[in-house]
Protein backbone atom coordinates (compact mmCIF):
# COMPACT_ATOMS: atom_id res chain seq x y z
CA UNK A 1 0.00 0.00 0.00
CA UNK A 2 1.07 3.60 -0.56
CA UNK A 3 0.32 6.81 1.28
CA UNK A 4 0.67 9.88 -0.95
CA UNK A 5 0.73 13.36 0.51
CA UNK A 6 0.23 15.81 -2.34
CA UNK A 7 0.95 19.53 -2.05
CA UNK A 8 -0.42 21.69 -4.86
CA UNK A 9 1.49 24.69 -3.54
CA UNK A 10 4.88 22.99 -3.35
CA UNK A 11 4.23 20.80 -6.43
CA UNK A 12 5.71 17.77 -4.71
CA UNK A 13 4.49 14.30 -3.86
CA UNK A 14 5.78 12.57 -0.74
CA UNK A 15 5.22 8.83 -0.88
CA UNK A 16 5.67 6.53 2.09
CA UNK A 17 5.80 3.07 0.52
CA UNK A 18 3.94 0.27 2.30
CA UNK A 19 2.55 2.58 5.01
CA UNK A 20 -1.18 2.18 5.69
CA UNK A 21 -3.13 4.62 7.86
CA UNK A 22 -6.76 5.29 8.76
CA UNK A 23 -7.26 8.93 9.69
CA UNK A 24 -7.94 11.69 7.17
CA UNK A 25 -5.82 14.76 7.78
CA UNK A 26 -4.00 17.61 6.06
CA UNK A 27 -0.28 18.14 6.05
CA UNK A 28 2.69 20.31 5.23
CA UNK A 29 6.39 19.58 5.55
CA UNK A 30 8.45 21.08 8.37
CA UNK A 31 11.77 19.80 9.77
CA UNK A 32 11.20 16.09 10.10
CA UNK A 33 7.40 16.23 10.25
CA UNK A 34 4.26 16.72 8.18
CA UNK A 35 1.53 18.71 9.98
CA UNK A 36 -1.94 20.08 9.28
CA UNK A 37 -2.05 22.74 6.57
CA UNK A 38 -5.32 22.51 4.67
CA UNK A 39 -4.27 20.12 1.89
CA UNK A 40 -6.30 16.95 1.70
CA UNK A 41 -4.90 13.60 0.61
CA UNK A 42 -6.17 10.11 -0.11
CA UNK A 43 -5.97 7.60 2.71
CA UNK A 44 -5.98 3.84 2.73
CA UNK A 45 -7.58 2.04 5.64
CA UNK A 46 -5.47 -0.80 6.95
CA UNK A 47 -4.22 -2.45 10.10
CA UNK A 48 -0.50 -2.99 9.62
CA UNK A 49 2.66 -2.23 7.69
CA UNK A 50 3.15 -4.31 4.56
CA UNK A 51 6.86 -5.13 4.41
CA UNK A 52 6.80 -8.19 2.17
CA UNK A 53 8.60 -6.30 -0.60
CA UNK A 54 11.54 -5.31 1.60
CA UNK A 55 14.68 -7.42 2.00
CA UNK A 56 13.98 -7.73 5.75
CA UNK A 57 11.80 -6.24 8.47
CA UNK A 58 12.12 -2.50 8.98
CA UNK A 59 14.72 -1.35 11.50
CA UNK A 60 12.15 0.58 13.52
CA UNK A 61 9.35 -1.61 14.84
CA UNK A 62 6.11 -1.46 12.90
CA UNK A 63 4.03 -0.08 15.77
CA UNK A 64 6.32 2.94 16.07
CA UNK A 65 6.16 3.55 12.33
CA UNK A 66 2.36 3.26 12.34
CA UNK A 67 2.14 5.72 15.22
CA UNK A 68 4.00 8.45 13.33
CA UNK A 69 3.12 8.14 9.62
CA UNK A 70 3.63 11.88 9.07
CA UNK A 71 7.15 11.99 10.55
CA UNK A 72 10.05 12.31 8.12
CA UNK A 73 11.92 9.62 10.07
CA UNK A 74 9.19 7.15 9.10
CA UNK A 75 8.88 8.36 5.52
CA UNK A 76 12.63 8.19 4.95
CA UNK A 77 13.03 4.73 6.49
CA UNK A 78 10.29 3.27 4.29
CA UNK A 79 11.72 4.93 1.20
CA UNK A 80 15.27 3.62 1.73
CA UNK A 81 14.03 0.12 2.54
CA UNK A 82 12.16 0.14 -0.75
CA UNK A 83 15.15 1.47 -2.72
CA UNK A 84 17.34 -1.25 -1.22
CA UNK A 85 14.91 -4.00 -2.20
CA UNK A 86 14.40 -2.73 -5.75
CA UNK A 87 18.14 -2.38 -6.39
CA UNK A 88 19.05 -5.76 -4.89
CA UNK A 89 16.44 -7.57 -6.96
CA UNK A 90 17.51 -5.76 -10.12
CA UNK A 91 21.11 -6.88 -9.54
CA UNK A 92 20.06 -10.46 -8.79
CA UNK A 93 18.39 -10.65 -12.21
CA UNK A 94 21.82 -10.05 -13.80
CA UNK A 95 23.68 -12.53 -11.59
CA UNK A 96 23.19 -16.25 -12.38
CA UNK A 97 25.48 -17.63 -9.70
CA UNK A 98 24.73 -16.14 -6.27
CA UNK A 99 22.09 -14.20 -4.36
CA UNK A 100 22.29 -11.52 -1.70
CA UNK A 101 22.96 -12.51 1.88
CA UNK A 102 20.58 -10.44 4.05
CA UNK A 103 21.86 -9.48 7.49
CA UNK A 104 19.51 -7.52 9.76
CA UNK A 105 21.45 -6.12 12.70
CA UNK A 106 20.76 -4.16 15.88
CA UNK A 107 22.93 -1.38 17.28
CA UNK A 108 22.95 -1.57 21.10
CA UNK A 109 23.22 2.22 21.40
CA UNK A 110 20.09 2.72 19.29
CA UNK A 111 18.76 1.66 15.92
CA UNK A 112 20.27 -0.81 13.50
CA UNK A 113 20.23 -1.70 9.85
CA UNK A 114 19.87 -4.20 7.03
CA UNK A 115 23.04 -5.12 5.14
CA UNK A 116 22.74 -7.05 1.87
CA UNK A 117 25.94 -8.46 0.39
CA UNK A 118 26.59 -10.53 -2.73
CA UNK A 119 30.10 -11.98 -3.11
CA UNK A 120 32.06 -14.02 -5.64
CA UNK A 121 29.40 -13.95 -8.32
CA UNK A 122 29.86 -14.41 -12.03
CA UNK A 123 28.88 -10.81 -12.82
CA UNK A 124 29.40 -9.10 -9.46
CA UNK A 125 32.58 -9.86 -7.57
CA UNK A 126 31.18 -7.97 -4.59
CA UNK A 127 27.99 -5.96 -4.22
CA UNK A 128 26.81 -4.33 -1.01
CA UNK A 129 23.57 -2.46 -0.36
CA UNK A 130 23.13 -1.18 3.17
CA UNK A 131 20.31 0.52 5.06
CA UNK A 132 21.05 2.06 8.43
CA UNK A 133 18.67 3.78 10.82
CA UNK A 134 20.53 4.84 13.94
CA UNK A 135 20.08 7.25 16.83
CA UNK A 136 21.88 8.25 20.01
CA UNK A 137 24.24 11.07 21.00
CA UNK A 138 26.76 12.51 18.57
CA UNK A 139 30.33 11.59 19.54
CA UNK A 140 32.73 14.55 19.93
CA UNK A 141 34.70 13.74 16.78
CA UNK A 142 31.51 13.65 14.72
CA UNK A 143 30.53 17.05 16.13
CA UNK A 144 33.96 18.39 15.17
CA UNK A 145 33.53 17.00 11.66
CA UNK A 146 30.16 18.74 11.29
CA UNK A 147 31.48 22.01 12.68
CA UNK A 148 34.28 21.90 10.12
CA UNK A 149 31.71 22.10 7.34
CA UNK A 150 29.74 24.94 8.89
CA UNK A 151 27.35 23.46 11.45
CA UNK A 152 26.91 25.79 14.42
CA UNK A 153 27.43 23.13 17.07
CA UNK A 154 29.42 23.84 20.22
CA UNK A 155 31.98 21.48 21.66
CA UNK A 156 31.08 19.74 24.90
CA UNK A 157 27.36 19.64 24.16
CA UNK A 158 25.23 16.52 24.31
CA UNK A 159 23.52 16.42 20.94
CA UNK A 160 21.01 13.62 20.26
CA UNK A 161 20.90 12.61 16.62
CA UNK A 162 18.92 10.47 14.18
CA UNK A 163 20.30 9.29 10.85
CA UNK A 164 18.72 7.15 8.15
CA UNK A 165 20.32 6.29 4.86
CA UNK A 166 20.81 3.80 2.06
CA UNK A 167 24.22 3.24 0.50
CA UNK A 168 25.59 0.84 -2.08
CA UNK A 169 28.85 0.00 -3.81
CA UNK A 170 28.93 -2.50 -6.66
CA UNK A 171 32.27 -4.01 -7.73
CA UNK A 172 31.77 -5.99 -10.97
CA UNK A 173 34.04 -8.78 -12.12
CA UNK A 174 34.41 -7.62 -15.73
CA UNK A 175 36.78 -4.61 -16.09
CA UNK A 176 34.47 -3.15 -18.73
CA UNK A 177 31.58 -2.86 -16.29
CA UNK A 178 32.06 0.23 -14.10
CA UNK A 179 31.68 0.39 -10.34
CA UNK A 180 28.77 2.44 -9.02
CA UNK A 181 28.32 4.03 -5.62
CA UNK A 182 25.27 5.80 -4.25
CA UNK A 183 24.21 7.11 -0.87
CA UNK A 184 21.08 8.99 0.19
CA UNK A 185 20.56 10.04 3.79
CA UNK A 186 18.50 12.11 6.23
CA UNK A 187 19.94 13.57 9.43
CA UNK A 188 18.43 15.22 12.51
CA UNK A 189 20.27 16.80 15.45
CA UNK A 190 18.39 17.99 18.54
CA UNK A 191 19.95 21.15 19.96
CA UNK A 192 20.04 22.03 23.69
CA UNK A 193 16.98 24.29 23.28
CA UNK A 194 15.08 21.28 21.81
CA UNK A 195 14.97 22.71 18.31
CA UNK A 196 15.87 20.28 15.53
CA UNK A 197 18.41 20.95 12.85
CA UNK A 198 17.85 18.63 9.88
CA UNK A 199 19.19 18.07 6.40
CA UNK A 200 19.47 15.65 3.50
CA UNK A 201 22.57 14.59 1.62
CA UNK A 202 23.62 12.08 -0.97
CA UNK A 203 24.75 11.38 -4.48
CA UNK A 204 25.51 8.80 -7.14
CA UNK A 205 28.85 8.41 -8.92
CA UNK A 206 30.49 6.10 -11.47
CA UNK A 207 33.99 4.62 -11.48
CA UNK A 208 34.93 2.98 -14.79
CA UNK A 209 38.15 1.06 -15.35
CA UNK A 210 38.13 1.73 -19.09
CA UNK A 211 36.66 4.93 -20.42
CA UNK A 212 33.54 4.57 -22.55
CA UNK A 213 32.24 8.04 -23.33
CA UNK A 214 28.84 6.74 -24.41
CA UNK A 215 28.42 5.11 -20.99
CA UNK A 216 29.48 8.29 -19.18
CA UNK A 217 27.00 10.36 -21.18
CA UNK A 218 24.15 7.92 -20.47
CA UNK A 219 24.97 7.91 -16.75
CA UNK A 220 25.16 11.69 -16.43
CA UNK A 221 22.05 12.25 -18.55
CA UNK A 222 20.07 9.93 -16.27
CA UNK A 223 21.13 11.93 -13.23
CA UNK A 224 20.48 15.25 -14.96
CA UNK A 225 16.96 14.14 -15.85
CA UNK A 226 16.30 13.35 -12.18
CA UNK A 227 17.70 16.72 -11.09
CA UNK A 228 15.84 18.71 -13.73
CA UNK A 229 12.48 17.49 -12.43
CA UNK A 230 13.11 19.70 -9.39
CA UNK A 231 15.60 22.46 -10.23
CA UNK A 232 17.59 22.91 -13.43
CA UNK A 233 20.48 24.40 -11.44
CA UNK A 234 20.90 21.20 -9.41
CA UNK A 235 22.75 19.07 -11.94
CA UNK A 236 25.55 21.55 -12.81
CA UNK A 237 25.97 22.48 -9.14
CA UNK A 238 25.99 18.94 -7.84
CA UNK A 239 28.11 17.62 -10.72
CA UNK A 240 30.88 20.08 -9.79
CA UNK A 241 30.43 19.22 -6.12
CA UNK A 242 30.84 15.54 -6.98
CA UNK A 243 34.06 16.19 -8.92
CA UNK A 244 35.42 18.13 -5.95
CA UNK A 245 34.33 15.64 -3.29
CA UNK A 246 35.49 12.39 -4.90
CA UNK A 247 39.01 13.71 -5.19
CA UNK A 248 42.19 11.88 -4.15
CA UNK A 249 44.54 14.81 -3.46
CA UNK A 250 47.68 12.77 -2.89
CA UNK A 251 47.17 11.16 -6.32
CA UNK A 252 46.03 14.30 -8.09
CA UNK A 253 43.04 12.55 -9.59
CA UNK A 254 39.34 11.89 -9.08
CA UNK A 255 38.00 8.51 -8.08
CA UNK A 256 35.91 8.19 -11.24
CA UNK A 257 33.96 10.13 -13.86
CA UNK A 258 31.69 11.70 -11.28
CA UNK A 259 27.95 12.06 -11.06
CA UNK A 260 26.18 14.19 -8.47
CA UNK A 261 26.90 14.90 -4.81
CA UNK A 262 25.18 17.23 -2.33
CA UNK A 263 24.87 17.76 1.40
CA UNK A 264 23.12 19.97 3.94
CA UNK A 265 19.97 20.51 1.84
CA UNK A 266 17.10 21.56 4.10
CA UNK A 267 14.30 22.94 1.93
CA UNK A 268 10.80 21.39 2.15
CA UNK A 269 11.01 19.88 -1.34
CA UNK A 270 14.31 18.08 -0.74
CA UNK A 271 12.81 14.70 0.11
CA UNK A 272 11.07 14.55 -3.26
CA UNK A 273 14.37 15.39 -4.96
CA UNK A 274 16.26 12.74 -2.99
CA UNK A 275 13.67 10.14 -3.91
CA UNK A 276 13.94 11.00 -7.62
CA UNK A 277 17.73 10.63 -7.48
CA UNK A 278 17.52 7.29 -5.67
CA UNK A 279 15.02 6.01 -8.23
CA UNK A 280 17.39 7.04 -11.05
CA UNK A 281 20.10 4.60 -9.93
CA UNK A 282 18.74 1.52 -11.71
CA UNK A 283 18.14 3.17 -15.12
CA UNK A 284 21.52 4.92 -14.92
CA UNK A 285 23.51 1.75 -14.15
CA UNK A 286 21.78 -1.48 -15.18
CA UNK A 287 22.04 -0.77 -18.94
CA UNK A 288 25.83 -0.51 -18.51
CA UNK A 289 25.95 -3.87 -16.72
CA UNK A 290 23.86 -5.51 -19.42
CA UNK A 291 25.95 -3.93 -22.16
CA UNK A 292 29.37 -5.04 -20.88
CA UNK A 293 29.00 -8.01 -18.53
CA UNK A 294 29.92 -10.48 -21.29
CA UNK A 295 32.74 -8.43 -22.84
CA UNK A 296 36.01 -10.32 -23.32
CA UNK A 297 38.99 -9.19 -21.25
CA UNK A 298 42.54 -10.36 -20.56
CA UNK A 299 44.92 -10.54 -17.60
CA UNK A 300 46.38 -7.10 -18.28
CA UNK A 301 42.93 -5.51 -18.16
CA UNK A 302 42.11 -7.37 -14.97
CA UNK A 303 45.38 -6.15 -13.44
CA UNK A 304 44.48 -2.55 -14.31
CA UNK A 305 41.06 -3.01 -12.71
CA UNK A 306 42.70 -4.14 -9.47
CA UNK A 307 45.09 -1.17 -9.50
CA UNK A 308 42.17 1.23 -9.90
CA UNK A 309 40.39 -0.51 -7.04
CA UNK A 310 43.41 0.34 -4.93
CA UNK A 311 42.64 4.01 -5.56
CA UNK A 312 39.04 3.33 -4.53
CA UNK A 313 40.24 1.91 -1.22
CA UNK A 314 42.53 4.90 -0.64
CA UNK A 315 39.68 7.37 -1.04
CA UNK A 316 37.23 5.45 1.12
CA UNK A 317 39.62 4.94 4.03
CA UNK A 318 41.37 8.32 3.97
CA UNK A 319 38.86 10.92 2.77
CA UNK A 320 35.27 9.69 2.77
CA UNK A 321 33.15 11.56 5.34
CA UNK A 322 30.61 8.77 5.70
CA UNK A 323 33.30 6.23 6.54
CA UNK A 324 34.81 8.59 9.11
CA UNK A 325 31.43 9.30 10.72
CA UNK A 326 30.70 5.60 10.97
CA UNK A 327 34.06 4.81 12.52
CA UNK A 328 33.64 7.66 15.03
CA UNK A 329 30.19 6.50 16.15
CA UNK A 330 30.01 4.29 19.27
CA UNK A 331 28.63 0.86 18.53
CA UNK A 332 29.35 1.24 14.84
CA UNK A 333 29.02 -1.91 12.78
CA UNK A 334 32.36 -2.06 11.04
CA UNK A 335 31.43 -4.89 8.68
CA UNK A 336 28.70 -2.68 7.22
CA UNK A 337 30.90 0.43 7.12
CA UNK A 338 33.65 -1.44 5.27
CA UNK A 339 31.17 -3.15 2.96
CA UNK A 340 32.25 -0.69 0.25
CA UNK A 341 35.72 -2.22 -0.05
CA UNK A 342 36.36 -4.65 -2.93
CA UNK A 343 37.29 -8.29 -2.41
CA UNK A 344 40.59 -7.70 -4.22
CA UNK A 345 42.76 -4.65 -4.91
CA UNK A 346 46.39 -4.14 -5.92
CA UNK A 347 49.12 -1.56 -5.53
CA UNK A 348 52.27 -1.29 -7.61
CA UNK A 349 55.23 0.90 -6.78
CA UNK A 350 55.43 4.01 -9.01
CA UNK A 351 52.96 2.67 -11.57
CA UNK A 352 52.21 5.10 -14.40
CA UNK A 353 50.33 4.02 -17.54
CA UNK A 354 51.44 5.04 -21.02
CA UNK A 355 49.63 8.36 -21.75
CA UNK A 356 48.59 7.06 -25.19
CA UNK A 357 47.16 3.80 -23.86
CA UNK A 358 43.51 3.25 -22.92
CA UNK A 359 44.62 3.22 -19.31
CA UNK A 360 46.38 6.54 -19.85
CA UNK A 361 43.29 8.09 -21.44
CA UNK A 362 41.20 7.18 -18.41
CA UNK A 363 43.86 8.64 -16.11
CA UNK A 364 43.79 11.92 -18.06
CA UNK A 365 40.04 12.26 -17.50
CA UNK A 366 40.48 11.48 -13.80
CA UNK A 367 43.08 14.23 -13.51
CA UNK A 368 41.01 16.71 -15.53
CA UNK A 369 37.25 16.14 -15.09
CA UNK A 370 35.12 16.98 -18.10
CA UNK A 371 31.52 17.90 -18.76
CA UNK A 372 29.80 14.87 -20.25
CA UNK A 373 26.58 16.52 -21.34
CA UNK A 374 25.66 20.00 -22.48
CA UNK A 375 24.19 22.29 -19.85
CA UNK A 376 21.53 24.59 -21.27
Amino acid sequence: MILKIISSTMKTVYTATCLKIKDDSKFRLIPGTLIALGISYSTVAAKSLAIDKFMADTVTDSQTLKSRPEDMKTIMELMIMNIQAEFCRALEKEEPKVKFIVDRWVRPEGGGGVTCVMQEGEVFEKAGVNVSVVHGNLPPRAIDQMRARGKNFKGGQILPFFAAGVSAVIHPRNPYVPTIHFNYRYFEVTLPDNTIEWWFGGGTDLTPYYLNEEDAVHFHRSLKNACDQHDKTYYPRFKRWCDDYFNIPHRGERRGVGGIFFDDLDTPSTFSFVKSCAQAVIPSYLPLVQKHKNDLYNDKEREWQLLRRGRYVEFNLIYDRGTKFGLYTPGARYESILMSLPLSANWKYMHNPDPDSREGKLTEVLKNPKDWIKIE
